[in-house]
């Protein structure tokens, strides 16, 4: 039996901050006790980490990543093996990506290509959600076997006609089979039927540049879609999970649904809080690495996100890490902004900028830990195993230095991609050491995990249903 102890640290979690030491054996939260009490002096360990002056907090779930996604004719760059890697320097312990079904196959099949991406190349423990492209009996069966296999979250598209688009039928249909089975249905909520419009009339007008890509992705077109798949889930009496949400107006109809008591559930990602328009009107093209959808939004949006995240009518930050290098890849759009493939890098970075957001007053540390650990854990089945630092809890646990300054750089970062969406942000706090299931696999900052370590994790249904 291995056994690990932390000493010395304050250990935050989303209830509570308490100064305690932790006992971990065999991969699992085994105990945690007082500093210095009696209980905790008569540990021996193989391992003993001192986190004086430090904070020991859960590892970071990730519910919205992209590995190895086909998108636009190319492949986001980082790998199962990169990608996790990077989340772990993050402080990340738990991703939960997206098996695709491609139009005409099966959900098997788009599942079964994932598992084997993913299996033996991850450097720390993963899921999966499925994303729905193709609506019908078949593949409404198929989503109560993937429900009953672990597999129990599935994404529509109300844009990208033509790849991944859902109309308001199928959509309906899928919620309500996900009604009947305890699935969550996840939303990209952008009107894709109006955008490709807008997108046409602005290349024709010669309005190829970055920046028009979110000039035409209207913040009405997701409030109206955000609506809309409220409306259709309330019909379907379905729960719903709306993905990376950008705009005020979006956040207002998912306040307005929870104000009436409806399982209805919002996500933003860092890039919406810390980033704006003005990074995708940078010149000389440098405007598409920050090309993703939903789009980038005028500053004025960041404070109802906040708001949104302060008073619960947003409970989830994830990063929708889906990265494409500058070099060969966004250029494919170079004279048409439609052509630029839709992602940003993120997955090593959100614990950090989330805790800058704590350091600046915008959230407390309790609720860090409650957005980037806690909730995705509890949404997506995965709590108390994922999530918090209590006995039985897998001993996914990360000492982070508060106090340390660092400069976020794609010079220093350790995902797979030619630039940082962060470049030159200043932030304070660094995790100093991770462990995953008990191993280290960050140790005072030096990796030291390995691919294959990384199990694959299967989800109950979602536990924060009022």
């Amino acid at each position: 039996m291995t056994r690990t102890v932390i000493r010395g640290g304050l250990l935050v979690t989303a209830a509570e901050e308490t100064h305690a030491d932790v006992l971990i054996e065999d991969g699992r939260i085994a105990a945690l006790a007082a500093h210095g009490s009696g209980f905790a002096q008569t540990w021996t360990a193989d391992r003993t980490f001192d986190a004086t002056g430090k904070y020991v907090i859960p590892g970071g779930v990730d519910a919205h990543t992209h590995m190895e996604l086909p998108f636009g004719g190319t492949f986001a760059s980082d790998t199962f093996e990169t990608g996790t890697r990077a989340a772990a320097w993050g402080g990340t312990t738990t991703i939960v990506d997206f098996a695709v079904q491609t139009k005409g196959h099966s959900l098997r099949e788009g599942l079964d290509a994932w598992y084997a991406k993913a299996d033996a190349n991850c450097a720390i423990d993963y899921g999966f959600h499925m994303i729905l492209s193709d609506v019908h009996e078949g593949t409404l069966k198929e989503m109560d076997l993937l429900v009953a296999e672990g597999v129990t979250s599935f994404k529509l598209f109300m844009a990208y006609p033509g790849v991944f688009y859902s109309d308001d039928g199928q959509i309906l249909r899928a919620m309500q089979r996900s009604s009947a089975n305890g699935g969550l249905i996840m939303m990209h909520a952008e009107n894709g039927i109006a955008i490709d419009v807008l997108v046409e009339q602005a290349l024709e007008e010669g309005r190829t540049d970055p920046r028009y890509h979110g000039e035409v992705r209207k913040v009405l077109l997701e409030a109206e879609a955000t609506h809309r798949a409220i409306q259709l889930a309330r019909v379907a009496g379905a729960p719903l999970y709306v993905v990376h949400v950008s705009a005020e107006e979006a956040v207002a109809e998912l306040a307005h649904a929870r104000d009436r008591g409806l399982n209805v559930f919002g996500e933003t990602c860092p890039q919406y809080l810390f980033l704006s328009t003005d990074n995708l009107a940078e010149p000389d093209f440098e405007g598409a690495k920050y090309v993703c959808s939903t789009p980038l939004r005028p500053r004025e949006h960041q404070a109802a996100l906040w708001r949104g995240l302060r008073t619960n009518d947003l409970q989830v930050v994830s990063t929708d890490h889906c990265p494409f290098c500058f070099t060969g890849q966004k250029e494919l759009g170079r004279g048409d902004f439609s052509k630029i493939p839709n992602g940003l890098p993120g997955v090593e970075n959100r614990m950090d900028l989330l805790h800058q957001a704590v350091v600046d007053g915008h959230i407390s540390r309790r609720r860090w830990i409650e957005i980037a650990c806690a909730a995705p854990a509890r949404m997506f089945g995965l709590y108390p195993r994922k999530g918090t630092i209590a006995p039985g809890a897998d001993a996914d646990v990360v000492i982070y230095d508060p106090h340390t300054e660092q400069v976020v750089s794609a010079e220093t970062h350790h995902m797979n991609v030619d630039y940082s969406a962060y470049e030159g942000k200043r932030v304070t706090g660094r995790v100093e050491t991770v462990l995953s299931r008990g191993e280290p696999v960050i140790t005072a900052g030096e990796f030291t995990g390995r691919a294959g370590h990384g199990l694959y994790v299967p989800r109950g249904t979602c536990q924060y249903l009022i």
